[in-house]
């Protein structure tokens, strides 16, 4: 989606993609990283608190409605209210039957140029969790996650067989000369989750400009041996099917058992932040 300034307007043209979806047979649908506004950390502006909510709240009901009526499972991004002066990145997972499954609390931060994300969200508190719903058993990370290849294995680890990154991605216009070289590590960072893990993974991303941010579109669904089976535009605005046979997750783990042949015992120095010299 391309989103505008009114929130109202993109969650009523979200909930019609999702109905869209569904009659096109979707059991799973995932919108993008903060879907209801247009993406504000591109300044530290107070302001924007405003845009926050509660969880459960006025949009999980309007989605759980949804959801319940349509017979999907939905995977949104929010921005959490969780008291006065603690924000959070937050995703719901809301089952086919519309009840609230879960959330989870984006874990990674970022700070960059356009991306001032520290000054809204506090870090996660949740862990990294997988849910069961009606059509599976699925992680959800968000956007900055999904660089982060410990995010990955301790959601796979959990019984994930589709691992959702809700994102909203793109170049800086100063930046636009290296805007071939991060897509491409984008989109290769989140196939390699997909082949170590041996799981599904499905990346939604915003398109458009806006404010001097170019979003990079191109959401894309990979299957376990990290091929991408369904793709999207950079620009246009779509719903972006794929099939995926639950069953290839145990086809691909007899051939590349690499859960079995992990070495655990010597992992622990994974906990620093630099093994020093």
């Amino acid at each position: 989606m391309h989103c505008g300034p009114d929130p109202d307007a993109n969650l009523g043209k979200a909930l019609e993609r999702i109905k869209e979806a569904a009659k096109k047979g979707a059991k799973i649908v995932c919108l993008q990283e903060l879907f209801r506004s247009q993406y504000f950390c591109q300044t530290e502006d107070p302001r924007n608190f405003a845009l926050a909510e509660t969880i459960p709240g006025p949009t999980t009901k309007r989605l759980s409605d949804a959801a319940k009526k349509q017979g999907v499972v939905i995977v949104a991004s929010l921005f959490e209210k969780r008291a006065q002066g603690l924000y959070h990145n937050t995703a719901v997972v809301i089952d086919a039957d519309g009840s609230l499954v879960g959330k989870y609390r984006k874990m990674h931060i970022p700070e960059d140029p356009r991306f001032y994300e520290k000054f809204y969200f506090a870090p996660g508190d949740l862990g990294f969790k997988a849910f069961d719903t009606r059509f599976g058993r699925i992680g959800v990370l968000v956007c900055w996650d999904q660089w982060y290849p410990e995010a990955a294995r301790l959601t796979a680890l959990q019984g994930a067989q589709i691992l959702f990154y809700p994102t909203a991605i793109g170049t800086w216009i100063g930046e636009k000369e290296h805007q071939v070289a991060q897509h491409d590590a984008w989109q290769t960072i989140q196939r390699s989750h997909a082949v170590a893990n041996g799981v599904f993974v499905a990346v939604p991303n915003r398109v458009g400009r806006e404010g001097e941010l170019d979003f990079w579109g191109h959401s894309f669904v990979a299957n376990p041996f990290g091929e991408v089976v369904a793709k999207a535009s950079e620009a246009n605005e779509e719903i972006l099917y794929a099939d995926c046979d639950l069953g290839d997750i145990e086809r691909f783990r007899h051939g590349w058992p690499f859960l079995r042949d992990r070495r655990i015992d010597a992992y622990g120095p994974i906990t620093q932040r630099f093994m020093d010299a």
